[in-house]
């Protein structure tokens, strides 16, 4: 399955399950938009992020943006705590963790916390844990800060979103424990 394929399933069970929640989110970002983040990052995004990108650009609208977090996004998607960035806030969270060699810690070129070639595309509000996209092969990977940082822990971003639309079934038919439907949003426990 495609990325427009394994985000479309997910964009579905969210409107048939969580429609308030859906209808929260906006639509798409412009390729100018991507050009004039991939120039101020100075790295080309990976097919897929581009592809997802194209689909819904999922910042927050400039009034809603809270400058005393790292991060933004719409809470409670996809789970509690996390949120998808959308490419303003993944350009601020990729401006923090790029390193001028290309990676942190500069002694490390083998085991990094952080790459350059990795783009942010999930995180918690501190920016202290997330999911990337790795740009040379697109896998999906996970960082958390003090903790070592896991490449390849989904094939790619298709992967990914499968594994997030199995969730959201598991939610809509009741048996994942942490979360339910109420008033058509999601509500985690």
């Amino acid at each position: 399955m495609s990325v427009a394929e394994s985000w479309s399933r997910v964009m579905t069970l969210l409107r048939q399950h969580a429609p308030v929640d859906h209808a929260d989110l906006p639509g798409p970002a412009t390729e100018q938009m991507l050009v004039a983040a991939e120039e101020r990052m100075g790295i080309s995004l990976h097919g897929d992020l581009r592809t997802w990108l194209l689909q819904n650009n999922l910042d927050l609208p400039e009034e809603d943006v809270d400058d005393e977090v790292a991060c933004c996004g719409f809470d409670g998607f996809p789970d509690e705590g996390s949120f998808y960035l959308g490419i303003r806030a993944m350009e601020r969270l990729y401006a923090n963790r790029s390193r001028p060699g290309g990676f942190d810690p500069p002694d490390q070129p083998d085991n990094p916390f952080w790459r350059n070639e990795w783009i942010p595309f999930l995180s918690d509000q501190d920016g202290w844990m997330g999911k990337f996209i790795d740009v040379r092969d697109g896998r999906v990977g996970r960082w958390f800060v003090g903790d070592i940082t896991v490449t390849g822990e989904y094939e790619s971003l298709a992967q990914y979103f499968d594994s997030v639309a199995e969730k959201l079934t598991s939610i809509a038919d009741g048996s994942y424990p942490v979360c339910r439907v109420a008033g058509g949003r999601l509500v985690w426990s």
